[in-house]
């Protein structure tokens, strides 16, 4: 299993929409975060998101923009009102930054065990570059 890393130039600060996103220094309300891992495996990044108790054919949207994946999802309260619930209900989002390398024609999202895992295709590393001779 490798890091995955994120450098990329299509936004100056890649990293900058999830750490909006996260509940110790962002912007949003504790219990709405969805819990995510990542990891690079045979040739695919995959992002693993914590959601259970939806319905995935019709409370989740996954989405590839401008190389972030969108997750998006909409948890409703069943019909007995609870005494005590420290669950997550309404909407949950969370953006990702993909790796430079992704594949965005390449994507794939399964649904287990209340786990959403989503694979994208990643393409041959950029070499390194070559020093080239200049003539004169």
């Amino acid at each position: 299993m490798n890091v995955v890393e994120r450098r990329d130039i299509r936004f100056p600060f890649p990293e900058l929409l999830e750490w909006m996103e996260s509940p110790m220094f962002g912007f949003r309300p504790f219990g709405q975060i969805v819990r995510v891992e990542d990891y690079v495996a045979d040739g695919r990044y995959v992002l693993r998101a914590e959601l259970p108790g939806i319905d995935p054919d019709k409370d989740v949207e996954v989405m590839v923009d401008g190389g972030t994946l969108h997750i998006r999802a909409e948890k409703t309260r069943k019909a007995a009102e609870p005494h005590r619930s420290e669950f997550a209900y309404g909407s949950l989002s969370r953006t990702v930054t993909l790796p430079a390398t992704a594949r965005t024609d390449d994507v794939k999202a399964v649904y287990t065990g209340g786990v959403l895992e989503v694979s994208v295709g990643l393409a041959e590393e950029e070499s390194a570059g070559r020093r080239i001779t200049v003539e004169h």
